[in-house]
Order: C-alpha cells, then sequence, then structure tokens
C-alpha cells in the first residue's frame, strides 16, 4: 500500500489502496486517536461513497460511532472538528488530484492536522500488522449534517462587493456546495456543479491548462477578478483583471491589508519556505513579525497555532486564520480578498496594480525536476552556490532556502510526488535566468 503520505493518505483507488485498506483505517482510527467518536465528510468523487461506506464500517465495527456530515468541503470539517470537540476526523478527498485518485485527510482534537509524523506512520503499521476483532456493541451512524451553521460562520466575513465584477471557477469541486451562498447576484460562474469526475478541467488551479477558461472569461468580460478553487475548497487562486495568474504567495500580502490595516491586529504572520521576499518586505509596513516554516498543512496549522499568528499562507493557494481554528478555508480567504479588492476599487487601484506594489523581484515559479538522487542533487547545488558567494539567510528545514545579496533559490523534495522542486527569485530577469540555468546544467550531470 502506498498512499500514506506526509500529509494524509492519497493515491490511486484500487491501486495504492483499495476498500479493504479503508476499512482497516476506519477500525483502528478510533484507537490511534483515543475516540469512541469520529466525524466523517466526503467529496464528490465517483469513489468516495465505497469509501464512505468502508470506513464507516470499519469505525463502528471498532465500536465508535460515526458523526457523518455528508457531502462536504475540507474546512467545513475542520470547522465541526474544532467547533464540536472531536478527537478524530475525516475528510474522504483526494483534493486537487485526477478523477481516478482518492484519499483520506484526518484530523485530531482542535482540527489539528495528522501527518505521517503524528499518527499516520503508527497507523499504517497498525494496518498492517494488527487482526480484526469485530467489537461486541458495534458503533451507530449519527447524522451530523451541519451545513447552515458553517454557513453562518462563514457569511461574516461576506461583505457588499458589488463593484467588483467577478468570475468564478468552482472547477466542478466542493465549493460548488457553499460558494453561492455568498457570491450569487451578478457574478459569472464556471463549472459550478458538482461532478466528481471533473469533465471541464482537472481541478488543480496551479496547472496552466486548468486556469485557462477563467483567464478567458475574465478578459471577455471584463472582470475585475478570476477565483478558482480546487477539488476541496481549502486552497483558493486569482486571476487578475489582465487574465494574469497571480502567484499565491503574494496574497498573503493582500491578506494584510484586511487583518492589520484594516482590524488592526498585531502579531505574526506565517508564510512557507518558497514565499517571495516581497511579501515580508510589503507587510513590515504593518508592524507585524513574520516567521516562515516547512510547506503543507501537517506543519503550517501547527506552527500557527504554536506562535499564535494571526493568519498566514503558502504558495500553493491555502490561506490559515487564527479565526478558523488555525486552519485553512478556501472560501474564507475569497471573501476577505474580494473584500480588500472592492475596497480598493473604490480606491482607483485595480487588482494588477495592487500585485505590481507588492512584487517587486523576478521569480521562476516552481520548477519540477524528476530525479532519482534527489539528496545528492540538493547537496551538489548547496555545495555549488555557496563556494561562489557567502549567503545572507540559510535555512534548512524543508529542503534548503539560500540567500544571498541580489537571489535567493529553494530546492526540497516532494513529499507528495517523486520531484525535486526547485523556486529562485533575483533582482532581475537576467540573474535569474542564470541561476536556472547553472541548476539545470548540476542536475543534468548526475
Amino acid at each position: 500500500m502506498g498512499a500514506f503520505k506526509a500529509y494524509d493518505i492519497r493515491g490511486i483507488y484500487n491501486k495504492d489502496f483499495n476498500k479493504e485498506d479503508v476499512y482497516r483505517i476506519g477500525f483502528y482510527l478510533p484507537e490511534l486517536l483515543n475516540t469512541r467518536k469520529v466525524l466523517v465528510g466526503r467529496d464528490a468523487r465517483v469513489s468516495s461513497p465505497e469509501i464512505y461506506e468502508y470506513l464507516s464500517k470499519g469505525i463502528t465495527d471498532s465500536g465508535a460511532d460515526v458523526y457523518y456530515i455528508g457531502l462536504s468541503t475540507t474546512p467545513m470539517v475542520y470547522y465541526l472538528t474544532a467547533k464540536y470537540n472531536f478527537d478524530a476526523s475525516v475528510m474522504i478527498t483526494a483534493s486537487h488530484n485526477p478523477k481516478d485518485h482518492n484519499g483520506l485527510k484526518i484530523s485530531q482534537k482542535n482540527a489539528l492536522p495528522v501527518g505521517f509524523d503524528t499518527g499516520l506512520g503508527k497507523l499504517e503499521k497498525l494496518i498492517k500488522n494488527d487482526k480484526i476483532i469485530v467489537a461486541a456493541q458495534k458503533g451507530k451512524i449519527v447524522d451530523f449534517n451541519l451545513k447552515k451553521e458553517y454557513i453562518s460562520f462563514l457569511k461574516q466575513y461576506s461583505t457588499d462587493v458589488s463593484n467588483l465584477k467577478i468570475a468564478v471557477d468552482c472547477s466542478n469541486g466542493m465549493a460548488c456546495l457553499l460558494i453561492k451562498e455568498f457570491l450569487n447576484k451578478d457574478i459569472l460562474f464556471l463549472f459550478d456543479e458538482l461532478d466528481g469526475t471533473f469533465p471541464n478541467h482537472e481541478a488543480n488551479p496551479l496547472e496552466e491548462e486548468n486556469v485557462r477558461d477563467l483567464k478567458h472569461l475574465v478578459l471577455k468580460e471584463k472582470c475585475d477578478v478570476g477565483v478558482i478553487f480546487d477539488g476541496d475548497a481549502d486552497r483558493v487562486m486569482f486571476v487578475d483583471e489582465k487574465g494574469e495568474f497571480v502567484s499565491p504567495d503574494l496574497m498573503i500580502a493582500v491578506l494584510a491589508h484586511y487583518f492589520l490595516e484594516e482590524k488592526g491586529l498585531r502579531g505574526s504572520v506565517l508564510q512557507d519556505i518558497r514565499t517571495s521576499k516581497s511579501v515580508a518586505e510589503y507587510i513590515k509596513k504593518f508592524n507585524c513579525t513574520i516567521n516562515m516554516w516547512r510547506v503543507g498543512r501537517a506543519y503550517a496549522a501547527l506552527k500557527l497555532r504554536e506562535t499564535n499568528g494571526i493568519f498566514g499562507g503558502e504558495l500553493a493557494g491555502h490561506y490559515y486564520f487564527r479565526d478558523f481554528y488555525y486552519s485553512d478555508s478556501g472560501i474564507m480567504a475569497c471573501l476577505i480578498i474580494l473584500d480588500v479588492l472592492s475596497k480598493m476599487k473604490k480606491k482607483g487601484i485595480s487588482f494588477s496594480t495592487l500585485i505590481s506594489g507588492i512584487s517587486k523581484y523576478a521569480n521562476s515559479g516552481e520548477i519540477n525536476f524528476k530525479i532519482e538522487k534527489k539528496s545528492e542533487a540538493m547537496e551538489r547545488i548547496r555545495e555549488y552556490f555557496t563556494s561562489l558567494e557567502k549567503p545572507t539567510a540559510f535555512y534548512d528545514f524543508d529542503g534548503y532556502r539560500i540567500e544571498f545579496k541580489d537571489w535567493w533559490f529553494n530546492i526540497r523534495p516532494s513529499n507528495t510526488e517523486p520531484y525535486l522542486r526547485f523556486i529562485a527569485e533575483a533582482n532581475n530577469k537576467e540573474l535569474l535566468d542564470e541561476k536556472i540555468k547553472e541548476v539545470r546544467k548540476i542536475i543534468e550531470h548526475l
């Protein structure tokens, strides 16, 4: 079984894992997290009903109860986990992965993520080694559909943005379930019917071809902003009025206008190790501290809680909020960002103008190298560049982020895919291109 990852359990259904595996995961999960009740929600993928059936059978055979939300976004599961003090919850989803994939996102008390280092590794051993002994008194399934309550919570972030012309691509994913509760009137929607086969494009906004339809609609209809969600609505990304995709890390700086400027909050903000230097430089004017940490919810949500950060974000389009139990919500981020853009438009500032005031450097975006010798490549690249120039900063908690006077790079092994990921940023495009060329040369000669 190859579905246990750093952040969650995920893979091609009936190849990397199957219903028997899911049953055993359900059976041992209550023991792992020491609970007799498990909150469960699911997405609309074709395989999700079967996974729910076998997961719930495993949970109830262990003697624990299933509190079933039904169709849900992943953030809705986080919200109900924390608010109702569940010690365990599962969202059945493969997020942005293709239609033949599925998975399980597991959380514990306070909606804290359960990653490989914090429980999934032990769970993997349990399902491989232990025998199933069905409880004398099986658990029950409880209907726990509190969608209306969750909508009510999010509505506090829904403001009058009627001065904006907005296009929204739901990717046929779970955002379809909720988004029209907040954005309906005069909004242009794409692919807003739930369909777990994702007939129009894959639910991964980081792939350029999946944003093409939204860009076209924004330009055609002269929209102020385009919004696109991933499959389970824990991530959101944006297109400006010129039809240009906005790097998601830059939206951390946009969120600062709401939390630090408008609300006047003081404290720290979290960014991941790939974040543009522009972000920290921009939000320093709001008198806050920037903390940088590892990529992925399994690390970011814990770090935001540990530092009591106000909010945080990642290059992948996850945005975390203290007021959302230190968890991420694509819809909450969307509503807050649209509020900021609406207020900016009233001042005569377009989305692209706002971003141009934030982004000051040439950025490569994340480049993926498919390579077996990941560790060797990372060491070669580190040694090569540090021998040429003395770093101004060095971070080694998620691969390497090494900063120099005029540029920086991060190189890290993917936790979910067979790639070495590289991103760089420089004072100008010529220098950036030169550094990328040098990296490619090193990797090609391994």
